[in-house]
Order: structure tokens, then C-alpha cells, then sequence
């Protein structure tokens, strides 16, 4: 049913190397200025807890600290790690929050080394200092090895926008769709009495002669979230090297799908959950997909155009 005394207003702006924008149902005599500043809030708190490009985030502090060392961590942050940690072990390490410096060696992320291919002892030197079995908790309080380093950068733009609605929900907006740098979650319904729909990410522009149908899905109570070398990726010696990293093998995965999409509760899940099936690729990540009931969409390049296949959860969220 149409509501009359309701309005849809937007508001935007930039956080964690990238924009945000918020789409809200509500009076037309709300003050959007607290609106917008309690946003911005929220998202500035997950970057001062868990960006790697901040030197004084709470995540920073604790990669530099010497071995030994125990260290306290702020709720959402011990949140957050916990999902990283939960969706490691069911993925076999396919996603792993302790990767930066293999993303790093590989010539990606907040302390990139100069890109190019490392040599294969560099590799395995790098890859011994990872390892997401290595995080060790005494209640709140988490213990630096030496040497350990987290990044959240595959997991804490998803949590961001769960953030920003927990928060729309307790100003009594009901009714909203946030994003982050692709990252989606909406509830509620709009003012005409229709949900917040989205169209999943579209094929490469290099395949848009053959496009795939078009995929739109209805957000409420809903997020989504799309991983894939689309976006970071660079060419070395004829080679595309990608950014997503296989934490196990200390490489960058081979043939990369263009986009995974997953469909989850919130987007802290989905974006972890697309960062690991990106790595496992279409047969495994579709199988584990299929197991778990995790709603994901695979999109890869053939040279008949997109290749589009489906798990049976996202496969039922389809109208």
C-alpha cells in the first residue's frame, strides 16, 4: 500500500577508498543533516577499528606488536573475526583474515610491494607468516605471535553496511538500502509499498555483445555482495595477475571468475562468503554453495561470451 506522507530521500559520500549511498524512506520534514552525519559515523568507526590504511586503527596497532603480546579488541571488531574465522574453517581456508602479507607481496592492498611476480621462495616465506589457525583469544583479548597480521578488507566494507542499518533502524527509519562500494543491504519497503530491487552485477564490458538475463533480486531483509578480478587485477609479462589470493597455495587464483555474487542475511556473510568462493572457483565453491545453502551466482568468461551458473539457493530468490 502507498504511503503518502513518506518520501524517498539520498544521501552519499566516501569512506574505506570508495563512496557510500544510503536510499531512505521517510517524511518529507526530516532532518537529513543528523541522518547523514550519524552515517558517516558508523563507517568512520570501522575504518578507526579495522583499516590497514589507517597506521592508528586498532587492526594496525595490533599487526605491529611485538610477539608476545596480548591485546584487547574493540566488540565489532572481535565480531567481525569471529564471521572471518567461522567462514575460513568451513571454506578450508579459502578465506583467511590473516592474508594481507601475501596480498601485499602479490602487489595489492595498503602495503603493496612494487608488482611483478615473487620468486618462489619469497612465496613460501610469506605464506608462513599467515595462517588464520594462528589466532589465539583469551576472552576478549587477542594474542600477536609475531609477525601476524589481519587484514578485513574481504569482510569489513560488508560489515560497514550492516553497521549503517543497524543504526537507520534504531532512528526509527523503516525503511532503507544501504551501499558501499557495491556492497547492498535493504529492508523495509519503499513508499509505494514495493521492496528495494537491485540488479546483480552484469557481465564484463568486454562480453556485453552477449549479455546473460538480467538478475533482479528484491532486498528486504536482504544483502549482497559481488568478488571477482573485474576490478584488481594487472598484467605482468603477458600473465593477468589477480588480486584475489589463494591462501593456500600463496598464488593468485587461476582464472578467476569475473564476479561471484552472494546472497546472505547481512553483507558482513555475503562478502566474506563471495571473497571464498571466488577462490575455490565455480566446481568446488558451487559445491560447497550447494551444501551450505549459500546463495551464489558465478560469472565466468568463455569464448561463446558470459558463462552464468547458479547455486540452488540463489536459483530459488529469482522471481
Amino acid at each position: 500500500m502507498t504511503n503518502p506522507l513518506l518520501d524517498i530521500a539520498r544521501l552519499g559520500g566516501t569512506t574505506m577508498g570508495t563512496s557510500w549511498s544510503v536510499s531512505l524512506a521517510l517524511p518529507r520534514s526530516r532532518d537529513l543533516h543528523p541522518l547523514h552525519a550519524g552515517i558517516q559515523a558508523q563507517l568512520d568507526r570501522v575504518v578507526a577499528q579495522m583499516s590497514t590504511w589507517e597506521p592508528t586503527s586498532d587492526l594496525s596497532r595490533y599487526n605491529r606488536a611485538a610477539a608476545g603480546s596480548w591485546h584487547p579488541l574493540p566488540a565489532q571488531t572481535r565480531h567481525v573475526l569471529a564471521c572471518a574465522q567461522h567462514v575460513a574453517a568451513a571454506s578450508n581456508g579459502a578465506f583467511d583474515p590473516t592474508l594481507g602479507p601475501l596480498v601485499a607481496l602479490w602487489g595489492f592492498g595498503a602495503h603493496a610491494a612494487a608488482r611483478g611476480r615473487p620468486d618462489a621462495q619469497a612465496v613460501e616465506a610469506t605464506r608462513a607468516r599467515c595462517g588464520w589457525q594462528k589466532l589465539q583469544w583469551q576472552g576478549d583479548v587477542l594474542l600477536q605471535p609475531g609477525g601476524l597480521e589481519l587484514d578485513l578488507s574481504a569482510i569489513a566494507k560488508g560489515f560497514g553496511v550492516d553497521e549503517v542499518v543497524r543504526w537507520l533502524q534504531g532512528q526509527q527509519i523503516g525503511a532503507a538500502l544501504v551501499e558501499v562500494g557495491g556492497e547492498l543491504h535493504g529492508y523495509g519497503r519503499k513508499p509505494d509499498g514495493q521492496p528495494w530491487r537491485v540488479l546483480v552485477e552484469s557481465a564484463p564490458e568486454e562480453d556485453a555483445r552477449t549479455p546473460t538475463p538480467p538478475r533482479v533480486l528484491e532486498l528486504d531483509g536482504r544483502a549482497i555482495a559481488t568478488s571477482g578480478d573485474r576490478w584488481h587485477h594487472y598484467q605482468h609479462d603477458g600473465e593477468q595477475i589477480s588480486h584475489s589470493v589463494d591462501p593456500r597455495s600463496g598464488r593468485p587464483v587461476q582464472r578467476a571468475a569475473a564476479a561471484v555474487t552472494v546472497v546472505a542475511a547481512d553483507a558482513m556473510h555475503a562478502d566474506a562468503w563471495a571473497t571464498a568462493l571466488t577462490v575455490l572457483g565455480r566446481d568446488a565453491g558451487l559445491e560447497l554453495a550447494t551444501r551450505l545453502q549459500v546463495a551464489a551466482r558465478f560469472l565466468e568468461r568463455s569464448a561463446d561470451g558470459p558463462l552464468e551458473t547458479l547455486s540452488p539457493a540463489f536459483q530459488a530468490l529469482l522471481p
